[in-house]
């Protein structure tokens, strides 16, 4: 008897009814929304569970011995339980910030300062976030340690034998990469790297901004040292993110900002620090964001990770095989483990112009660097529109995508 295995499927209607905006229309047509990496779209739930906080039980958290304090901070420290099982991680690991770039910056400023100096190396790679780049500037000029790039290939995946040579000389404390690029799509091999990464007495940081959305991620798995991501990506709001950090390298880092909640006992003469996570949560937190991301989680899981990457990894297919017939289109990278972004340029027409004509037509794209400007230079290219996707994101808004770029063309006269 033979057993035919189904794919997990979502149901793309539902899913879509469920986020409001997506029946806007733009210019006159029907809104078809590619910049999904820049920001997702909000479930219904995720709108209405900030809004009934707002009207039903919202106070400050951590700090009122009356109901609506005490419900508000329960539903608060629920939403880290959550993260911390979306991540296979201990609630103690996870650590509110504002999103990946403030984690980032966390991590430079604490267990960057004290853990690493001059002698030592951070390495980071050509196809980095400038999130994931700029606070390792500033750590570097402050008298800190050697930032140095690892190259990619032209297919744009991590250049494993320039990463032994930058790992050489064994002054490398910190590898610090992307999960998975927000202009190449490129997924990097986070376990490999990670291995690598310790088998040589260093640490690894992800910058899982782009990824969380789109697979399971198990931090313990991958063995990730420290690993981040923004809420807004996640279908939840912005101005809350994620850093998971392993216990053992919290308990050592100092904290990141001073005020109230992350201290222990205060003094004119001298204060002592709260244990992890609260040690890097100083003053009011995110409350009702926070609450936001909970539920964006409960919406995410409840659909499945099988179901969703089944559904993005058939959108890319479809995509790459569609674009291809708009001639004089160049697709960024080509990685074998690629997700749903798609960054490109059009022979002759700027990015923005590009931008600028597909919105005319309801369609939205990003144009530029994508906040990767030194990946853009190392391309050969000074900008370029990006097509992300979603679990929303049909074949339909794809196709209508590759019409709208031939009518681009065509007033160009291209």
């Amino acid at each position: 008897m033979n057993v035919v295995l189904r794919k997990p499927q979502i149901d793309l209607d539902r899913i879509r009814a469920d986020f409001p905006i997506l029946s806007e229309m733009v210019h006159g047509r029907k809104l078809v929304f590619l910049d999904s990496a820049a920001s997702a779209q909000k479930p219904r739930v995720v709108i209405d569970t900030m809004v009934r906080t707002l009207e039903t039980r919202y106070a400050n958290v951590h700090r009122g011995l009356h109901w609506m304090s005490e419900r508000c901070s329960d539903d608060y420290e629920a939403v880290r339980d959550k993260v911390a099982a979306f991540l296979n991680a201990d609630r103690a690991e996870i650590v509110f910030v504002r999103n990946a770039t403030e984690g980032i910056n966390l991590v430079a400023q604490t267990y960057g300062r004290t853990a690493m100096g001059p002698k030592d190396a951070v390495v980071v790679s050509e196809m980095e976030h400038h999130a994931n780049l700029v606070p390792w500037q500033m750590l570097r000029d402050r008298n800190g340690p050697e930032l140095r790039i690892v190259k990619i290939t032209e297919s744009g995946e991590i250049d494993f034998d320039d990463l032994d040579r930058k790992f050489a000389d064994g002054r490398v404390k910190l590898l610090a990469l992307t999960h998975m690029s927000n202009v190449l799509g490129t997924y990097t091999p986070a376990e490999r790297l990670a291995r690598f990464a310790h088998d040589r007495g260093a640490k690894i940081l992800l910058d899982g901004a782009q990824a969380v959305v789109h697979r399971a991620v198990n931090v313990k798995a991958i063995d990730a040292d420290f690993y981040v991501f923004s809420g807004h990506k996640l279908y939840g709001p912005t101005g809350i993110g994620v850093l998971y950090g392993k216990r053992t390298l919290l308990d050592e880092m100092p904290p990141f900002l001073g005020g109230g909640d992350m201290i222990r006992n205060v003094t004119f003469e001298a204060s002592t620090w709260a244990e992890p996570p609260y040690r890097f949560e100083a003053g009011t937190p995110a409350i009702v964001e926070t609450i936001g991301l909970g539920a964006a989680i409960d919406y995410v899981n409840a659909i499945g990770f099988d179901a969703i990457s089944a559904h993005e990894r058939s959108l890319t297919d479809h995509a790459m095989a569609t674009l291809s017939s708009v001639e004089g289109l160049r697709i960024l990278g080509s990685a074998q483990d690629r997700g749903g972004v798609i960054s490109f340029a059009l022979e002759g027409i700027h990015a923005h112009d590009v931008a600028t004509l597909l919105d005319k037509q309801g369609i939205a794209v990003r144009a530029g660097f994508h906040c990767a400007e030194p990946l853009a230079h190392r391309f050969g290219v000074e900008s370029t529109s990006r097509a992300s996707f979603a679990m929303y994101t049909t074949t339909d808004e794809i196709d209508a995508l590759v019409v709208g770029l031939k009518r681009v063309k065509q007033v160009f006269g291209r």
